[in-house]
């Protein structure tokens, strides 16, 4: 064997160990490949929930019949003159 295929030997299985084991080696792309895309699905739903939010923000603002509606079904409020009648179901326990 000559010392330039030797040289070209060796160079060949340095990278070649460079590519499979080194540092930042093929099997860590897949992981930050695997990672970016689990990132991406996440900032995905966090901006359909942002939009969600800002849709319902926008409801509140515009008119006072959301903000009557969650103060009546989530505060049981009352307005003035009305009655609240809450029935309690005794079988359930």
């Amino acid at each position: 064997m000559t010392p330039l295929n030797i040289l070209l030997l060796t160079l060949f299985a340095g990278t070649q160990y460079a590519l499979w084991f080194g540092d930042k080696n093929v099997f860590d792309l897949h992981l930050l490949k695997e990672s970016a895309r689990e990132t991406a699905l996440e900032i995905e739903m966090q901006l359909q929930e942002n939009r969600r939010f800002s849709a319902e923000v926008n409801d509140l603002k515009a008119d006072g019949e959301s903000v009557e509606t969650i103060a009546r079904s989530e505060l049981g409020l009352i307005k003035e003159g009305e009655s609240f009648y809450q029935i309690i179901d005794l079988t359930k326990n």
